[in-house]
């Protein structure tokens, strides 16, 4: 093996890594944050309250691990690829959910000591 192939090898590797980021984080997006067409995934997320799955699909953290693991298992090559592109594809998904999110614009709250004489 020479040094293009190990070349080519490492940008196909960058090119499955980047494309599996970004399908982590469209699809984690999309069952935590949006209504899916005709409201489906707002019913779904009604459905599965009370239960174990309503506090998966509310937070984008837990849900972007469950969503990553799948596509580690289909990215990576050998078990350790595997085991380290689980929670690496979580990481970006969770890196684009925060670049992408849209501003708190919560004033902080107001703290004033008094001062005594």
């Amino acid at each position: 093996m020479g040094a293009a192939d190990l070349a080519r090898m490492g940008r196909m590797s960058f090119y499955w890594f980047l494309l599996g980021a970004l399908c982590v984080w469209r699809l984690t997006h999309l069952l935590a944050n949006e209504d899916g067409p005709w409201q489906s995934l707002t019913r779904l997320r009604a459905a599965a309250a009370g239960t174990f799955w309503a506090g998966l699909l509310a937070c984008f953290y837990c849900l972007s691990l469950w969503i990553a693991a799948p596509f580690a298992a289909l990215i990576g090559e050998t078990a350790l690829e595997r085991l380290l592109l689980w929670p690496a594809l979580s990481g970006a998904a969770i890196l684009l959910e925060r670049a992408t999110a849209a501003p708190d614009h919560t004033a902080p709250a107001l703290y004033v000591e008094d001062k005594e004489n």
